[in-house]
């Protein structure tokens, strides 16, 4: 397990790497750090602007040369934006988690609250769009539909699988309801604690049919409250379609 001490070691030596760098020309603190909220267990976050005429893939591949020579790396894996940005996340062999993004000259700059400067120049800041509640609605709604069958169909672990999904769709429409962060569950545990409670008592208690349809009826019923938060008509008219015997329920939940 790595220190804290070697987390601030190794973010100064990355700093200072990349100040040497002739293909890179501006780097940012972003995450915990760059909002003074680091703990424990926070990572490393470092945000890192090419030159103009840098060759991307071989820069990546140096940097992560560099970094399994100096830290050791058990992994890597990599995330690409419709930016062209590629996230390249190191899991170094203490456990500690890099998270190195190599972005385009012209398209360094914050995107969310939480940008640190240290060298360069970053272009205008610009707000990464949150997800809509129109898709989340509609996700949910397939992942009930595959609840239902696979609990229907005796098939268990798939019934818990689209219980899981379906829950996790659930808590992003509570934290777009209540202006929460609702990437990566950033936002959930500042729910409201009605939301949270029923968060709690959906939860299968066991593999169980019978325990994975009352969690399934129980997660139904807060969808449908919390799509009519953010769409009346729609929850009344998913009410219709996936819970049929009970239409004349309310749509709404003081949650």
């Amino acid at each position: 397990m790595f220190e804290v001490a070697e987390r601030v070691r190794i973010r100064d030596e990355l700093i200072a790497a990349a100040r040497q760098d002739v293909d890179i020309t501006g780097a940012a603190l972003v995450g915990s750090a760059a909002r003074d909220a680091e703990d424990r267990w926070s990572d490393i976050d470092l945000v890192l602007q090419l030159a103009p005429e840098a060759d991307e893939p071989a820069v990546v591949a140096r940097w992560t040369r560099s970094l399994d020579d100096r830290y050791g790396v058990a992994d890597t894996v990599d995330v690409t934006s419709r930016e062209g940005v590629r996230y390249r996340v190191f899991l170094l062999d203490s456990s500690l988690q890099v998270d190195l993004s190599f972005w385009p000259h012209d398209s360094f700059r914050a995107t969310e609250n939480g940008f640190r400067l240290v060298f360069g120049q970053a272009n205008e800041p610009v707000s990464a769009p949150e997800p809509g509640s129109e898709h989340v609605i509609g996700m949910a709604w397939l992942y009930a539909l595959h609840a239902r069958s696979a609990i229907a169909r005796g098939r268990t672990w798939q019934a818990v699988l689209m219980l899981d999904d379906l829950r996790n769709q659930i808590i992003t429409l509570e934290c777009l309801r209540h202006r929460l962060n609702p990437r990566h569950g950033r936002g959930v545990d500042r729910l409201p604690e009605p939301v949270l409670e029923r968060l709690r008592d959906s939860r299968a208690a066991s593999v169980g049919l019978a325990e994975l349809e009352r969690s399934r009826q129980s997660l139904l019923q807060h969808y449908l409250a919390a799509v009519a938060h953010h769409d009346a008509e729609r929850a009344g008219a998913l009410r219709r379609a996936l819970a049929p015997d009970q239409r004349g329920a309310g749509g709404t939940t003081n949650c």
